[in-house]
């Protein structure tokens, strides 16, 4: 990006700050387990944060810095400026900038999330490729109780589609589609989903890093509405036992100038060589990446193939791909039009830091494409017809997981080494705390025997 174009973008911050008499401006960023971090700067202080940054204590943020290296600087991302119309009032309005994390010394640091996945953009773009990305994200909405651990009452007791009747959950979704639309955040469809009190909004697709930024705000803006609504956004993967969980169903595509590189006209399924090796990629490395993309205990309850009282859970549990059925891994979709061409992963929950699973999920396509991966057979359209057994699974715990990734030299890569130890380390701290835990199943269970 030229000099001139960041430039005219400041330009039209400060202008837009003074002519709209914004009161806060929110500098927003995150940890590397995706935790939005904030810091509400007076408007008279964004010309000099765009020349020198906020400096702040980078150590007291998870995973970005080591102690004796505290000292960070945030420089916001005028391309990123939004007005956060759903929060004006009596104080006035107050806009939002997300930031780069740089280090003193101006180079960019590498634990920020953003500049992981900007690193493995600028790879695809020395190859020719723009990637992009459309998210399909489910989430619950449950009644206000309390955090206590207890099991929580969803809003509604709908179904798939339903038309709910009930005023929170109706009201929820238009009132949150229409604050996302009124910020920039284009939304496609939403609509209820499985279980009781889920919901699912798709974001249009756009660049990668446009929509890493926009499922941060997303998070932010459900669970903002939700308060205001007297009920509660939640995010984890699966909240209950006997219900569906909650996936991020992520559309991936290439472009190359105009052209959609996943597109072949000439082949009788329309995929491009470069679309074959891209999913090839996927699936080779599949285990490697999953602790990024279901990076939580609770996200392998979800990935759990499960017999629900109505149909079997489809979150994917094997390594395969197909084109109609919901349980395999990488779907791709029979395309109307060239430019619709994509592909769908399906085993990203909705609480994974979307920086780093686009990130990833980037990286193993291309090296499908640099290795010219084969693409193996499909499956056939149910995969419980099919023998489990014969294909790769993905891990089932937290636990397999890390292990999976530690030997990834692919993942190491994509992450750099801060972040990639970092992770790992987090993580098994996560994995040993739930394994000395005592559930109640335990005890119901085991506690008389």
């Amino acid at each position: 990006m030229s000099d001139a174009q960041p430039n005219r973008q400041q330009e039209f911050v400060l202008r837009t700050l003074e002519e709209r008499d914004i009161r806060f401006v929110r500098l927003w960023f995150t940890d590397v387990l995706g935790t939005l971090k904030s810091v509400s700067v007076a408007p008279a202080e964004i010309a000099g944060a765009f020349i020198d940054g906020i400096g702040f204590d980078g150590s007291a943020i998870e995973g970005l810095t080591r102690l004796h290296e505290a000292d960070m600087v945030a420089r916001p991302d005028p391309s990123t400026f939004q007005v956060l119309t759903f929060e004006s009032g009596a104080a006035g309005e107050s806009a939002r900038m997300f930031c780069d994390i740089e280090q003193p010394d101006g180079a960019p640091s590498p634990a920020d999330p953003r500049n992981v996945l900007r690193n493995v953009l600028r790879k695809a773009a020395d190859a020719g490729f723009n990637f992009y990305t459309h998210p399909e994200i489910e989430f619950f909405l449950l009644a206000d109780g309390p955090a206590d651990g207890s099991v929580p009452v969803p809003v509604d007791s709908g179904g798939y589609f339903d038309h709910t009747s009930h005023a929170a959950a109706h009201d929820f979704r238009r009132q949150a589609v229409q604050t996302l639309e009124q910020i920039g955040i284009s939304v496609e469809f939403s609509h209820h989903e499985c279980a009781p009190g889920q919901q699912e909004i798709d974001l249009r697709y756009a660049d990668a890093l446009t929509t890493a930024d926009n499922i941060m705000t997303f998070r932010h803006i459900m669970k903002e509405v939700a308060i205001a609504q007297g009920v509660r956004a939640s995010f984890m993967p699966k909240p209950f036992t006997d219900q569906a969980g909650s996936g991020m169903h992520t559309h991936v595509s290439l472009f190359d100038g105009e052209d959609n590189a996943f597109f072949d006209p000439k082949d009788p399924r329309k995929l491009a060589r470069i679309g074959e090796c891209f999913v090839a990629g996927l699936l080779r490395h599949a285990p490697e990446w999953t602790a990024i993309t279901n990076q939580w205990v609770n996200s392998y309850k979800r990935l759990y193939p499960q017999q629900l009282p109505d149909r079997i859970t489809e979150a994917p549990s094997a390594v395969c791909w197909g084109r109609t059925t919901r349980s395999a891994l990488v779907r791709v979709p029979e395309y109307g039009k060239p430019h619709s061409a994509r592909v769908e992963v399906r085993s990203p929950d909705s609480a994974c830091n979307p920086y780093l699973t686009f990130a990833v999920l980037l990286a193993a396509g291309l090296r499908g494409i640099e290795e010219g991966y084969e693409l193996p057979p499909a499956i056939s359209d149910d995969i419980w017809s099919d023998t489990q057994s014969k294909y790769l699974q993905l891990p089932t715990s937290l636990n397999e997981a890390l292990r999976q990734m530690e030997q990834s030299e692919l993942v190491a890569e994509t992450l750099g080494s801060h972040v990639f130890e970092f992770f790992l380390k987090n993580k098994r701290a996560e994995w040993e705390e739930y394994r000395r835990q005592v559930s109640a199943y335990e005890r119901q269970r085991y506690l008389y025997v």
